[in-house]
């Protein structure tokens, strides 16, 4: 269990792409809630062209709510606290017009964080006077308290699973029930109304 917190604890790397010339490219992460996030990005300006970068950047959540935005961004910082768990979309929007020729893309890369990750130790470190050694336990307690939440998470995912699978069983097993009793019942009619036919036919005594 320590050598997976030693590992988890590792710095996460920054997320890099290619960004073409009025195009829009999205990335999507599931964050629970009353979690920090914090994000550092920087958008590089096309090689051999004479403008700077030009794109725009916005962060929603599932519901649409605007988190963060910025127009014309370059280089800069964000930082925001879920409210509930969700599915969270950065999505960065090429300005660059596509001319006669192919316009190069722009490098983008974003560094985004949460939880244990977005945490300034440092600073936590200098307000409450906190050894190097008590940080790092300070830092591994948060961790750990990550983790069971997202352990009680899952097992709270795994019970509404679980819920909702008995109850479409149970539906499922009514309507086998009444499905039986429909084709027993059409099968006795059957039976009877051509035996009656027969018997008018005079086929049958």
């Amino acid at each position: 269990p320590l050598l997976l917190l030693l590992l988890l604890v590792g710095p996460a790397r920054p997320i890099s792409f290619q960004l073409p010339g009025k195009a829009r490219k999205c990335l999507r992460e599931e964050i629970h809630r009353d979690t920090l996030v914090t994000g550092e990005y920087e958008i590089g300006a096309p090689p051999g062209s004479s403008t700077g970068p030009s794109a725009n950047l916005k962060i929603t959540d599932s519901a649409g709510h605007i988190l963060y935005a910025k127009e014309d961004a370059t280089k800069g910082k964000f930082a925001f606290t879920t409210e509930d768990y969700d599915m969270f979309e950065a999505c960065f929007e090429s300005k660059l017009p596509v001319g006669t020729g192919r316009m190069p893309d722009q490098l983008v890369t974003l560094d985004m964080k949460h939880g244990v990750e977005a945490k300034n130790y440092e600073e936590i470190a200098k307000v409450e006077k906190l050894k190097p050694l008590e940080v790092e336990l300070r830092r591994l307690e948060d961790l750990s308290e990550s983790i069971v939440n997202d352990f009680a998470y899952m097992k709270k995912r795994e019970e509404e699973m679980r819920d909702t699978n008995e109850s479409t069983n149970t539906r499922v097993l009514y309507f086998s029930i009444f499905s039986m009793c429909c084709l027993i019942g059409l099968a006795t009619w059957q039976v009877f109304y051509l035996r009656r036919f027969f018997k008018a036919k005079k086929l049958i005594e």
